[in-house]
């Protein structure tokens, strides 16, 4: 990482500590919030997801990996590897059967092969939403938010809440990270 410190910026003019105005913030619907409590904790997944492609758009390979905060491996493209990764990983606690392989093999795998390769992002996104979009329907077939499933009897609520406090932690990562590489900030 280089000593330059980018400038604070972001696109927002309304309220300059946020990442867009709400009138442009596809996540602000401004409208009710949903009714129940399964359509509440997929609006909440739903936000989280948006909002760490949001952090993720506008940067180039170099910057999707860079390691911005050393030592840590951790970088925006290492997230999205990580939560593909992980989601397939939430598909083997809800089955009885054999575990899915890893994506990226050994452990820390999807950090430490995040680089600076425009196939390496290309992958990693088509990762993310067929790994979100297998995990989704896996679990719609179990509406019953008290539903045990797999063998460990991991509830329904349960694997939802931690989906949401797993993509909630790594979107303030994704803050962090973001603002390290070219300075824009926001919620």
């Amino acid at each position: 990482m280089s000593d330059h410190q980018p400038a604070r910026w972001t696109q927002a003019t309304v309220y300059p500590d946020m990442w867009a105005d709400p009138d442009d913030d596809p996540r602000d619907s401004e409208g009710v919030s949903p009714d129940g409590e399964l359509a509440t904790l997929q609006d909440f997944l739903t936000s989280y997801r948006m909002t760490l492609r949001m952090k993720c758009e506008g940067l180039d390979p170099e910057q999707l990996a860079r390691r911005s905060v050393p030592p840590s491996t951790m970088s925006l493209l290492g997230l999205l590897r990580h939560l593909a990764e992980v989601e397939r990983d939430w598909r083997n606690w809800i089955s009885d059967g054999d575990p899915l392989p890893k994506l990226y093999g050994k452990r820390d795998g999807d950090f430490d092969g995040a680089v600076a390769e425009q196939a390496v992002v290309d992958a990693a996104y088509a990762d993310l939403a067929r790994e979100q979009a297998a995990t989704d329907a896996e679990l719609a077939k179990h509406p019953d938010l008290g539903a045990r499933l797999g063998k460990d009897g991991d509830s329904v609520r349960g694997l939802m809440v931690h989906r949401i406090e797993e993509y909630a932690r790594h979107c303030g990562h994704a803050d962090l990270l973001r603002e390290c590489v070219d300075g824009r900030v926001g919620q």
